[in-house]
Order: C-alpha cells, then structure tokens, then sequence
C-alpha cells in the first residue's frame, strides 16, 4: 500500500519522471506560462517552487542545488537575477495553475502553469506597429450632393450603351432567322 507517498509516478520511471519535470520547469522560467495536464502541472508547481525558494536564499549552496535539476547555466542565472528578485517580498505561491477544457484526442484534462511575475517583452519578434489613422474630412453637403449625381449620371450613360449593344445583337439575329427562313419552305407537323 502507498501510505504517505506525496509524489504522483505520472506513469513514467523515477529518471525519466525527474528529468521531465526538470524540463518543463525550466520551460516555465524561460517562457513564464507552459501549458499541460493537470496532474503534470500540479507536480511542476512544486518543483518550480521549490527552486525559487532556493533562488531568493541566493548563496553558493543554493546555486548548486538548482543547478543540479536544472542544467542551463544561462537559466539558473536568470533564475537568481531576474526572477527571484521580483518575488522577494512573497513567501510563496509564486506559480499559478489555471484548469483549461478537455484534451480533444484523449480527453485528459488540461491545465496552465504561470509564473507570477510580469513577463518581459521580446526582443526578437517584434509585434504590429498600430499606425495613426488619418482622420477623413468632413465633406459639405453641396460636395456631397455634387458626387451623388455625377454618379448618377455617369451611370444613365452607360445604362443605353449596354442596351443599344443588345438590341443591334437581337436585329442580328432576327435577319439571321428570316435569311434561313426564306431559304427553306415550313414543313408542316403531322
């Protein structure tokens, strides 16, 4: 029987367990929101935790044994130098998981793990530049006015073109029939 065992197996070895939640630790302080199942994202909550407790200590041992689950110098300096700094005045709680809908392949419930602290721009992507609008004049009625009925006129214009076209194309017509029809007598049905 499993008494007093706090840790979830997570249907995996113990390595390959440790170096899972290692990894997506270290993906929560590089992108501060990671997204996941439920029972990874409360094992991951923990962890991460835990290793910025040790972060806001600060001290040599500290270093060591975050760098012992988290392999990325550049992080673990990160880690110190940015994040923890920004939760020295909180004694805990610093990640959040939030639950999401329903993974639509397996239907394993989902949830997001967010690192409580304001995520700094990027540097390399760079967003949509909102340009100023220029703001259209207002047109005097007289001009308003003015535009309806060029318009309109403009429109007559074509309107008998387009039906002289047709009509010349209807007389083609009519003659070719009576040209045939002159040619060859009616035959009667019976």
């Amino acid at each position: 029987m499993r008494h007093g065992k706090k840790t979830k197996k997570l249907g995996r070895t113990r390595s390959h367990r440790k170096a899972m939640l290692a990894n997506m630790a270290a993906s929560l302080f590089l992108y501060h929101v990671i997204k996941t199942t439920e029972a990874k994202a409360k094992e991951v909550k923990k962890l991460a935790d835990k290793l910025i407790t040790l972060a806001k200590r600060g001290d040599l041992h500290a270093h060591r044994q975050v760098y012992d689950v988290i392999k990325d110098r550049k992080l673990v300096k990160k880690l110190f130098d940015e994040i923890a700094p920004k939760l020295v005045d909180r004694e805990g709680g610093y990640t959040k998981v939030l639950k999401l809908a329903t993974r639509r392949g397996d239907g394993a419930s989902l949830s997001v793990v967010k690192l409580l602290v304001e995520r700094p721009p990027t540097e390399g992507k760079k967003g949509k530049k909102e340009k100023p609008k220029k703001e259209a004049k207002p047109k005097k009625e007289a001009e308003v006015k003015a535009d309806k009925e060029k318009k309109m006129e403009e429109k007559a214009k074509e309107e008998p073109k387009e039906i002289k076209e047709e009509a010349k194309e209807f007389e083609v017509e009519e003659k070719a029939e009576e040209t045939k029809g002159s040619e060859q007598p009616e035959q009667k049905e019976t």
